[in-house]
Formats: structure tokens, sequence, C-alpha cells
């Protein structure tokens, strides 16, 4: 009788030969992956040195996912880790005979020698792991996609979570030596004392960049206030000094107001020209000129707004990689961190979950690339019903435990004008008409103050507070700009506080 052959061809009609050499297999490194399993066996080292690094799912072969499993739950457990601890493990759990009994365990420790070069061995396993994940998720889209019933929108956000969920899963940092961060640091300092001027970006406020030494890279910066405030003319008067006067990148996210609309503010603030003459295009012909002429620097300046509605962490983190490697921004603002979405509607939770997820993100986005980010944020209505000077405190932020956690700085604007209070609560009891507070309530790594600014209302701009500011001047100002009155300490107007409709500063949104 003649023994039969295995198959190792098939012929199609068209007579064309595939052989399972011609297949696809799943990426995997099951040399490596005993290799890893064998090294942790005998040497207490190796599981040291990659057990926060691999998770059962990363390894290909369905017995090293369960001896993995094994050498994790004795870790845990503070129990010593060898051939025959880890044996007892499998066999009480049932599952020593399934991945080749105590013989395949002996063969894992026969494998390697020492424990040299684990860590290596395992990122390889990690990059076959993603590769995998990477082609699962990528087969679910494309069936997916197939689907007429389904949401387009729906599946781009689903797409977005489970591929920024393999991202984070799975990108980790190594822990440094004390020798190699004292160099580091040592390298910085050098350099912030070589340089000139701030170690920071320069906001352009004198007294805040002394508090801060300007904006500090990989800081979160929480700027929160109550609608009609300014936070949005505050960051502009900002972005503006930035990226006009010192020629630094600067992306400002919008998720409120139209990119349109942010660049008539600072075309106002830069001519000098009213907002409400802007909106109407009621100019002089000198207005006109003045326009013209005044508006250059700023068609110059590297400031990238997007203004996409609704925008999640996902893309706002895939937007700001894609600025930063080809414009090289050194700043990021978001108006405001309320109206962002976390991506993935099913795992978000409730609000206060959503807002965590986004605060801890927009943390990670600057330490990432290294560049602060300032968040803009909402403040509860409880500072309306507080009596007195009615100053906002770190309790009062929305959704406080994640974003004060997060945050490197936490700050507060303050108009006591907003609150038709106008004076200080000082010993002098100054005026505080066109004035505001910028109140720096949490500093990580520096002091804390309350500085005072000169705020602009018909230009939607802040200034530094000089020691001669005239607030009689600055109504007569704003006299001039027609119906731009500041409100009255009688009859207190927030609507009017930015010379533009209410709804732009988005204080009827509900968060």
């Amino acid at each position: 009788m003649e023994k039969s052959k295995p198959i190792q061809s098939s012929k199609q009609s068209t007579g064309t030969v595939i052989s399972l050499q011609q297949g696809k297999l799943p990426p995997q490194a099951l040399e490596l992956e005993e290799a890893v399993l064998g090294a942790m066996l005998i040497d207490k080292k190796g599981v040291d040195e990659v057990i926060d690094l691999l998770e059962a799912e990363a390894f290909y072969k369905t017995a090293h996912q369960s001896i993995f499993e094994s050498i994790l739950n004795l870790f845990q457990n503070s129990q010593p880790i060898d051939l025959l601890t880890v044996s007892a493990d499998l066999r009480k759990n049932g599952k020593l005979e399934s991945i080749g009994g105590d013989y395949y365990l002996v063969q894992l420790t026969q494998k390697v020698a020492t424990s040299a070069h684990i860590e290596f061995h395992a990122r390889i396993i990690l990059q076959k792991y993603i590769q995998r994940s990477l082609i699962r998720i990528s087969n679910e889209i494309i069936e997916t996609s197939y689907k007429e019933s389904v949401d387009v929108f729906d599946l781009l956000d689903e797409a977005e979570s489970k591929l920024y969920d393999v991202a984070q899963g799975n990108i980790k940092k190594s822990s440094d030596t004390a020798q190699n961060l004292v160099m580091l640091a040592k390298k910085k300092i050098q350099e912030i004392a070589n340089k000139e001027g701030l170690s920071g970006v320069a906001t352009g406020f004198e007294k805040l960049d002394l508090l801060t030494s300007g904006w500090q890279p990989s800081d979160l910066i929480i700027i929160a206030a109550r609608p009609g405030m300014g936070k949005t003319a505050l960051t502009l008067s900002m972005a503006r000094y930035i990226s006009v006067a010192q020629e630094t990148p600067v992306a400002f996210f919008s998720l409120e107001m139209s990119s349109v609309q942010l660049i008539t503010r600072l075309i106002s603030a830069e001519t000098g020209l009213s907002s409400e003459k802007l909106r109407t295009g009621k100019l002089a012909s000198h207005e006109w000129k003045q326009l013209n002429v005044k508006v250059g620097d700023l068609e110059k300046a590297p400031l990238f707004i997007d203004d996409t509605p609704a925008l999640s962490i996902f893309d706002l983190r895939a937007k700001a990689r894609r600025l930063a490697s080809q414009h090289g921004i050194k700043l990021i603002i978001v108006d405001y961190l309320q109206l962002m979405t976390a991506g993935n509607n099913s795992k978000a939770g409730n609000r206060e979950q959503e807002i965590s997820t986004i605060s801890r993100n927009l943390k990670s986005l600057a330490k990432e690339l290294d560049i602060p980010v300032i968040a803009l944020s909402q403040l509860s209505r409880a500072v309306e019903t507080r009596g007195g000077t009615k100053r906002p405190m770190l309790s009062d932020l929305r959704e406080s435990g994640a974003i004060e956690q997060d945050a490197d700085i936490v700050s507060f604007i303050y108009r006591p004008e907003y609150y038709g209070i106008d004076e200080w609560d000082d010993e002098e009891h100054s005026s505080s008409v066109g004035q505001a507070e910028f109140i720096v309530a949490k500093h990580r790594n520096g002091g804390l103050d309350n500085i005072r600014m000169k705020f602009i209302g018909h230009l939607g701009k802040f200034e530094d507070l000089q020691s001669d500011d005239n607030p009689f001047e600055y109504q007569s100002k704003m006299n001039e700009g027609g119906s731009n009155n500041p409100p009255s300490p009688s009859l207190p107007n927030p609507n009017d506080a930015f010379d533009l409709p209410h709804s732009d500063e988005g204080d009827d949104i509900p968060f």
C-alpha cells in the first residue's frame, strides 16, 4: 500500500501553484517567548525587569499565556517564582496538563542560561502583540464598514478609541537612574542659565512671567472662570504676544467660536479698532488704512487655529502631533475643556469620568510633546450664589477632582466689575473698573499670587496694569466704542463683557 504524503500545495484552475509558505501567519516570536519565560523561571531578576512590561495576551501561544499568568499570580502574592512553584500553581488551577506538563516547563528552563537581554526580548514580544492587535482591529473595522446599517461617524469613533487603547496600553516608558536624571537636570539648568530671558514661553504679562518664568514645557495649565469673565480674551492676548511679538508657533483649538470670529478678535486687538466696527464694517477711510497696515504682522504670525466642533481627545492628540512635527508648535491652547469628548461614549461613563479622561490625556500630551498645554475651563454656578466678592476658588472647578489633580497650574480670572463691584476688597479700596485679577490658586513648581491686569472690553484683550492707569479714561474709551459700555455697578450686564453676543462665549452651555 502506498504511503500517504502530506499536502504541500494545491493547484488552482489557472495552473498557479500555492504553497503553505505563501500563506500569512500572525506576527509572532515563539522562540523569544520561550526564552523570556525560561529566564523568569530561573532568575528573579528577570521577573522584576519584565513583569510590568508584558501581559498574558502579549504571548502568542496559549500555553505561554497560562504560564505567564501563573508567574504573575505568584509575583502579586509575594511568593517565590521557580520551576516548582509555577508547576504547583498551574496544577492547582488545572492548567498544568494543557501547557504540556512539567516536561514543557523543564524545557523552557533549558532554553536559556541567564536573564541577560530579557527586557530587549520582551519588547520584541510586545511589538508582535501590537502588530497582531492592529491586524485584529483593522479586520473588525473592515468587516463593520461593509454593513450599511452602521453610522459612519460611530464607526470612526470606535476605530479611534480602539487604536488609542492599543497605544495607551502598550507604550510604556521605563524608569531612569538618578545619575542620568541628575545629568539631564544639570544640562537643562545650564541651558536656562545661558538663555536670555525666561526659561519657558513668555505670556506677555510681566508679573505672571516673573511668577512662572513663562509657561514651562510639559505643564498643563488650567485657566478657569465663569462665562463672560474673559477666558478666550486672555488666551488670545497671550497667543497674539507669543506668535506675533515672539514669532513662536502656537496652536489654538477652539471648540466654541469659529476661526473667523477668533481672528476678528485678534485683528481688533492688533489694530485698536473696536470689534463693533469690525462686525458692521462701518470704517472710515483712515480706519481702513489702519486695518490694512497693522494686520501685516498678524498675517505672518505662526498661529494655527482649529475650530473643529466637539473635538475628541484622540483627534486633538493626533492634530497636535502633526502640528508639532510639521510646524514645531511650542504652545497649545484648548478653548474649552468641557466641550471636548472622550472619543467613545460607550466607555466614557458619567461626565466626571469623561472629563477625568480628557484632563489626564491633556497632561500626557504636554509631557509627550514637551510643551505647555493651556486648557480653559468653566466654573460651577456656586460662585454666583456665594456672598461677598465672589472670588473663585479651587472647589468651584467643574469636575474639579480630576482637573485639579492633573494640572500643574490652576488659575482663575476674576473681574469685580462683572458683579457690579467697582472697588477692590483691599485696604486702599482702589477702583476695579476696567481691571481683572489673575488668581494662581495652584502652582506645582512655584508660588501663588493674585496678579491684577488691565481689561479693555471694546478690544477684547488684556494688558499689564500700569500704575498710572486711569479707570475714568478707560470708561471714556468704552463710551467711544458706541454701545459697548461696561456693566454698571448697579445693573451688571455680563453679556456685554466682550462686546460680542452672549452665545459666542458659550455661556449657555450646560456644563
